[in-house]
């Protein structure tokens, strides 16, 4: 490792996946206390999933699909798939330092980067991972919005991988929604939480900008879909 240990704010000069943000002894207090909280709380809720068929053939078979999700609904779809060994996307912004220390508390591979921000060096340890058979989780609206509008990111790594594009969005039958972009979804305590994920998308190894954008676009369709879908009367 280059660069010495990480001062307040920065981040160490490692792989993306072993990146970390130096946090305050009592931002650190707080991150423990809000992770044992939030254990709890997920814990409490009831799950149910609709179209798990989508991607338990590749996952039964050892193959790698990227679940493309929104932002602001990650929390359920997150912990239902917590000890799977599972990477996901988390921005290298401050406040993305919390989010890592849950998902890695969940068992999941957090790469620290984003498009404003180490984008380059963790779409290469996203490919990698993938490539050696690990599925991925991202957010392709986060870090920053626009909310619930696609990013070209997963369409990129399935390019370049073969692997598939598995929509899923959450939602909650009692939840808060908190954030100034995304309305982040917290479901309240003993809430029922459905799980909803969409047929697999394939991105030609050829594809052009154009075709890029197209499925894209299919993509953020197929995801308000299935929004609307866990919107739904329960």
């Amino acid at each position: 490792m280059s660069g010495g240990e990480p001062i307040d704010g920065e981040v160490s000069a490692e792989l993306p996946s072993e990146m970390t943000t130096r946090l305050s002894l009592k931002e650190s207090a707080i991150a423990g206390l809000g992770g044992a909280a939030l254990d709890a709380l997920m814990a409490s809720c009831r799950y149910r999933t609709e179209g798990e068929e989508h991607f338990r053939p590749f996952w039964d078979a050892g193959q790698p699909v990227i679940f493309t999700l929104w932002h602001g609904r990650l929390l359920p779809c997150t912990y239902h798939h917590r000890h799977q060994g599972v990477v996901t996307l988390v921005s290298l912004h401050r406040d993305g330092e919390y989010i890592t220390r849950a998902v890695r508390r969940w068992g999941y591979t957090a790469v620290r980067g984003s498009s404003s921000r180490g984008g380059l060096d963790a779409l290469r340890e996203l490919i990698r991972h993938v490539k050696h058979g690990r599925s991925l989780a991202i957010t392709p609206d986060g870090p920053r919005g626009p909310r619930e509008k696609m990013k070209p990111g997963p369409v990129i790594i399935a390019q370049r991988t073969g692997a598939p594009i598995i929509p899923v969005v959450s939602g909650a039958s009692r939840a808060s929604y908190f954030g100034g972009w995304d309305r982040f979804l917290i479901p309240h305590p003993f809430a029922r939480l459905q799980i909803a994920y969409g047929e697999p998308v394939f991105v030609p190894r050829r594809a052009d900008e154009a075709q890029i954008q197209t499925i894209m676009d299919d993509v953020e369709v197929r995801l308000g879909g299935l929004m609307r879908r866990v919107a739904e009367k329960w």
